[in-house]
C-alpha cells in the first residue's frame, strides 16, 4: 500500500481502514443471520470481500456501468441475495446515486434489507434526499468529513466515529508496534 503513495511522501504511511469499525457496528446492530456483503462495483470487491471475512459472511457483486459521466446504470448482480440482508460496503459517497442504484437492484433481486456503509461521505447536492427516500434501510457514514449538520434530519443516516482507530494508530506509532495488526 505505501508503494501507491511514494510519489505524494518520502515517509512511511499507514492507509487505516474502517472495515474494523464497520464489522463491529455491524455485528451489534444487525440482528439477521443471513447477511451479505455486497461490492457496489466490481472495483469494491476487495473491500466487500475484506467485511466478509470479518463477518463469516458470503459476497455479491453489483455490475455497473456509467452510460455518462456522473450516472450509473446497473447491469446485473452476481451473486444470490434473495432473502438476504444486503451490506453494501464502500469507500466514498458523493451524490448517492450508484449506491441507491445498486440498493434499488439488489430489492429487486430479493434482498430483504439493504444496509450501507462507507467511509468517506461527501453527500454532494440532493445526496441525503436520496438516501432518505431510498430502499436503503440504515447509511452508515464515519466522521471523516463533518455532515452532522446535513444528516440531522435523515433517520436513515447514521455516523460513526473513527476517533478509536485515529487514537489507537497514534499510540502504536508512538510506541513503535504494528499499525497493521489493527486489521486482522
Amino acid at each position: 500500500m505505501q508503494d501507491r503513495f511514494k510519489d505524494f511522501f518520502d515517509i512511511p504511511v499507514d492507509n487505516l481502514f474502517s472495515t474494523p469499525i464497520f464489522a463491529r457496528h455491524i455485528k451489534k446492530k444487525i440482528k439477521s443471520k443471513n447477511i451479505i456483503c455486497v461490492a457496489p462495483d466490481v472495483g469494491g470487491t476487495e473491500r466487500a470481500r475484506a467485511l466478509g471475512k470479518l463477518l463469516n459472511v458470503g459476497l455479491a457483486i453489483v455490475d455497473k456501468r456509467r452510460p455518462k459521466p456522473g450516472k450509473s446504470q446497473v447491469m446485473n448482480v452476481i451473486g444470490n441475495v434473495k432473502d438476504k440482508t444486503c451490506v453494501i460496503v464502500d469507500d466514498i459517497i458523493d451524490s448517492g446515486g450508484t449506491i441507491t442504484n445498486a440498493a434499488r437492484a439488489l430489492k429487486d433481486r430479493g434482498a430483504k434489507e439493504v444496509y450501507v456503509y462507507i467511509t468517506h461521505g461527501v453527500l454532494s447536492g440532493e445526496a441525503v434526499k436520496k438516501i432518505k427516500n431510498s430502499v436503503i434501510k440504515n447509511l452508515v457514514i464515519t466522521n471523516t468529513i463533518d455532515n452532522v449538520v446535513k444528516v440531522k434530519k435523515a433517520k436513515n443516516i447514521e455516523v460513526l466515529s473513527i476517533s478509536s482507530l485515529m487514537g489507537e494508530a497514534i499510540k502504536r506509532i508512538s510506541n513503535s508496534t504494528s499499525v497493521s495488526d489493527l486489521f486482522k
